[in-house]
């Protein structure tokens, strides 16, 4: 997919996703956005960018690790999200968290200028993530570090099967390299070739939780990153692709529901 035109896909496909976002995945994700927190090892009083921060979920936790006196910017390429983030930010009084639209590979902000950068799953979306990563150094200062997780190996995503259900009724991939970052070594590869050093990488493994059918097809259609092409088709074709979906995650029917193996690629990388 031509870079220009995965970026629109993202940025229009995520504008539809926010309503159903954190209902969706905020369990889910808990697990690599923890050690990814863990890993980043956050002080009181630190600057921090959150880059693909979606909702906030990781800002918040992230404000509230650096404190008061800490400061943190959510950036993301979707409106909607970062129209959310802001919201959630106003009713809840936050000071010095803010949240502005901003595209990975091009962030307007200084060079070194913060101490700490995070990307909780969202480099899989990036036309370029090598630039990316680049664009994280930057900003960094000296010493400055970077935490991040992606999803891992594909046969190890039980739920992978939703990118070519979907790609088969649209014209292109969704997301072309979506699992490439989780394959052995690429993401410590990544962060080296874009300057990091010290980098160490952990991986995980997962179950996504959900208690019916509905839920689990909200998540993968209506919540993340096929949102976009999924509102573009009838009802009927809507049906047939989440009848196929359910068909495919039929190995980890539970009593209660579903419970899908899912794998996290978790990273630290520092600026020298």
């Amino acid at each position: 997919m031509e870079p220009g035109l995965q970026r629109r896909v993202q940025r229009y496909g995520w504008d539809k996703a926010a309503h159903y976002y954190e209902s969706s995945w905020q369990e889910q994700l808990r697990p690599a956005q923890d050690l990814m927190m863990q890993l980043a090892s956050l002080q009181r009083g630190e600057i921090v960018l959150d880059l693909a921060c979606g909702t906030g979920l990781v800002s918040f936790k992230a404000k509230d690790a650096v404190g008061e006196e800490g400061f943190v910017l959510g950036t993301d390429i979707s409106d909607k999200m970062i129209e959310t983030a802001n919201q959630t930010a106003q009713r809840r009084k936050i000071e010095r968290l803010e949240f502005s639209r901003m595209e990975a590979e091009e962030l307007k902000l200084d060079e070194a200028k913060f101490d700490v950068t995070l990307c909780a799953l969202g480099l899989m979306y990036v036309p370029d993530p090598i630039h990316a990563l680049k664009e994280m150094h930057r900003v960094l200062k000296p010493g400055g570090r970077a935490a991040l997780a992606v999803w891992g190996k594909r046969d190890h995503c039980g739920w992978a099967e939703i990118f070519e259900i979907v790609d088969k009724r649209v014209a292109s991939e969704v997301c072309p390299m979506f699992f490439h970052l989780g394959n052995p070594g690429i993401l410590a590869l990544s962060l080296k070739n874009a300057s990091f050093s010290r980098v160490v990488t952990q991986i995980i493994s997962t179950k996504l939780v959900y208690s019916s059918d509905e839920e689990a097809c909200e998540a993968a259609f209506a919540g993340g990153p096929v949102a976009l092409a999924y509102n573009k088709f009838s009802e009927q074709v809507k049906k047939e692709a989440e009848a196929e979906y359910l068909d495919s995650l039929a190995p980890y029917r539970s009593a209660n529901g579903y419970e899908i193996p899912g794998e996290f690629v978790v990273a630290i990388g520092y600026k020298d």
